[in-house]
């Protein structure tokens, strides 16, 4: 494993952290990695990611609503979300090429997340570097996947339904 995706491991568990807790769980996020037993060297680059994506959110978050086809950003499951979050800041800084930074993405989706979230993760993400690049785009954005928690269907043949959503019933 790359120095480099450790890096991107920790921060991604930060900001998932973060996520679900709130900003007043950054000391804790802190703590967390500076004890990851890893070397000075990633601890360091994953604070400084972990920084920058963190306050990069909004402008990813919005790019993210755009190519998130029918799922607003709360109702992702919280690993996919920041997944997203984070190769999106990546994107947006030129950091790596970009197609390094989405297959990172994809590594750290199949490691954390569902089965279904690689693919998810690849179309959004596709669909932002192409926006990032000024392209347009030529397919339909991606739709999450349907293993995602927030979205539950009692069968595979059966359409995932929102919890909030009435049905006809009603």
């Amino acid at each position: 494993m790359s120095n480099q995706h450790r890096s991107r491991r920790l921060a991604l568990q930060a900001l998932c952290c973060i996520d679900a807790q709130g900003p007043q769980a950054w000391n804790l996020v802190e703590v967390f990695i500076r004890d990851s037993r890893e070397s000075p060297h990633i601890v360091d680059n994953a604070m400084a990611l972990l920084k920058k994506a963190f306050d990069d959110r909004p402008a990813c978050d919005t790019l993210l609503r755009r190519h998130a086809r029918r799922w607003e950003l709360p109702r992702l499951a919280l690993v996919d979300r920041n997944v997203l979050r984070l190769a999106t800041h990546e994107l947006r800084t030129g950091r790596d090429d970009p197609k390094s930074t989405i297959n990172e993405a994809l590594r750290l989706a199949r490691e954390f997340s569902t089965a279904e979230s690689p693919r998810f993760v690849n179309g959004v993400l596709d669909a932002v570097a192409r926006e990032l690049r000024g392209e347009t785009p030529t397919e339909a954005p991606a739709e999450a996947p349907r293993e995602n928690p927030t979205r539950a269907s009692s069968t595979d043949e059966e359409p995932a339904v929102d919890a909030d959503t009435p049905s006809d019933d009603e």
